[in-house]
């Protein structure tokens, strides 16, 4: 132990024993025997005294009588002791300080993760909040859209219901319009046992038509129930205004009948030979063109497809919706009739002079009412003069329609008012339309426009081709076109 703690405990031992009461000091190092005869009374036999003495700073060490030692040295310890016990309390203190200090760390770390989470959570508080208050005006939405929804659904029911009126009332319009056709054909079947009277036949003879045709096909490309719908024309116009009908001329009519005003795709330019010689001027879109084969005396308009197997088709006949009239007398077949843009028949001498350019081949494009486009292609095509009757020349087939126009080949043309076919009677007149008519054929071009496709019919009058559909299923659309053979 050092020297200063030693005199310093000496000073406040030595101010202790020399403190009397309230005179002066006096010291406190009494033996047992001097206190007790002080107590008793009586004088002591020796006094002892204490002087003090300015503190002074101890900068070595001190060196203690060795009477005194063992009392210095027992209260050291003691004190020591005491102070070792403190040190450890104060340890213990320390280190129980440092424990809460610890917890409290924890709980401070705690804390800031506790506050961080919190404001996390009152981040994706605010986040669901919003998205709830966005889920809240789409619904809003929805049902604004769902309130408009039902308001056209009420619309469209309404609408419904005033077509389903207008339905029934065209029903009745078509059954006026049915019983008026049945009186026309009473009229009609008069008229024709007076046509036969004309023609030197006795009034009493029944009339005996051309034989059905015997071809049926297997499927009948149709996809309604045979024999539904009634006849679709009139003989005194083309068709009924109701259908769109422009209404053609009677069956005396001769003059071809064009547009002075023509819409749609129209070439200016020219006279082409054919629509060949026109594509390979440049005019590769499908359209009206004018030409003007090489023995033709005037030219003349034409529609030229471009856009099917390399182009360069002159179209000489169209079927597609029934608003021309095809039962015409013979002018009106050798000159031509009909809207280019729409139905119409180039006419026989347009048709042969263009054949006797060159050698031509011909494509028949056949299309029923389920959309199948079918097709049949002879290698050569070419008419004769009209002093031939405009006669038929074909070559051989190929295409899948079937070959119904062969049994046309070699004959010549008929028409109502010029009958040259092989039958007894007029083809003519039986299938309504002019054709290359044998006894009387298989295929009827020409014929009576009928929608549907399975048509009823005394007489097979349609437009039919046999071996792709049978006599009694009218075409919907139909096109002839030649090309020269390169």
């Amino acid at each position: 132990m050092s020297m200063e703690p030693r005199a310093w405990w000496l000073f406040v031992l030595l101010a202790l024993s020399g403190w009397d009461l309230s005179k002066g000091f006096r010291s406190p190092i009494l033996s047992r025997k001097q206190r007790d005869a002080a107590e008793k009374g009586e004088a002591p036999k020796k006094c002892s005294y204490t002087f003090l003495v300015p503190e002074q700073k101890i900068k070595g060490p001190i060196c203690a009588s060795r009477g005194l030692h063992t009392d210095k040295d027992r209260v050291t310890r003691l004190d020591l002791s005491a102070v070792r016990d403190l040190l450890s309390k104060q340890r213990r203190e320390m280190e129980t300080l440092k424990l809460v200090v610890d917890v409290d760390g924890n709980l401070v770390s705690e804390m800031k993760l506790l506050r961080k989470e919190s404001r996390n959570m009152n981040s994706r508080v605010t986040q669901l909040y919003m998205q709830l208050l966005h889920e809240i005006i789409r619904k809003r939405d929805n049902s604004l859209e769902l309130a408009q929804l039902e308001g056209r659904i009420l619309n469209a029911t309404a609408e419904s219901l005033r077509l389903a009126t207008r339905y029934r009332d065209l029903e009745v319009r078509y059954a006026s319009l049915a019983a008026v056709v049945n009186n026309q054909s009473v009229l009609i079947g008069a008229l024709e046992e007076r046509c036969l009277q004309v023609y030197g036949r006795r009034q009493d003879q029944p009339l005996q038509g051309p034989p059905l045709v015997q071809v049926v096909p297997e499927n009948i490309p149709v996809s309604i129930p045979r024999f539904t719908n009634e006849i679709q024309r009139d003989h005194g116009r083309a068709f009924p205004r109701e259908r769109g009908s422009r209404g053609g001329p009677t069956p005396t009519g001769s003059t071809l009948e064009l547009r002075k005003a023509l819409q749609g795709n129209f070439s200016t330019e020219g006279p082409f030979r054919d629509c060949l010689q026109a594509q390979e001027a440049g005019h590769g879109t499908s359209g009206m063109y004018l030409l003007k084969p090489d023995e033709a005396e005037r030219p003349m308009q034409v529609w030229c497809e471009q856009g099917l197997d390399n182009g360069g088709w002159t179209i000489i006949q169209s079927r597609r919706d029934g608003s021309v009239n095809f039962f015409r007398n013979w002018d009106a077949y050798k000159n031509g009739f009909g809207n280019i843009d729409g139905e119409y028949w180039l006419g026989l001498l347009g048709i042969y002079n263009l054949g006797r350019q060159g050698d031509y081949r011909l494509l028949v494009e056949l299309e029923d009412w389920v959309g199948k486009k079918v097709y049949a292609e002879y290698s050569s095509f070419h008419l004769e003069p009209e002093s031939e009757g405009y006669r038929l020349r074909l070559g051989t087939y190929q295409g899948n329609a079937g070959d119904s126009l062969s049994s046309h080949n070699g004959k010549q043309f008929t028409t109502l008012d010029r009958d040259k076919d092989a039958f007894s009677g007029n083809c003519a007149h039986f299938h309504k339309g002019g054709w290359w008519y044998n006894a009387c054929g298989q295929a009827n071009l020409n014929g009576v426009w009928y929608t549907g496709g399975v048509y009823r019919s005394k007489f097979q009058d349609g437009i039919f081709w046999a071996d792709y559909g049978g006599g009694f299923y009218s075409m919907k659309g139909v096109r002839m076109m030649i090309r020269p053979i390169e």
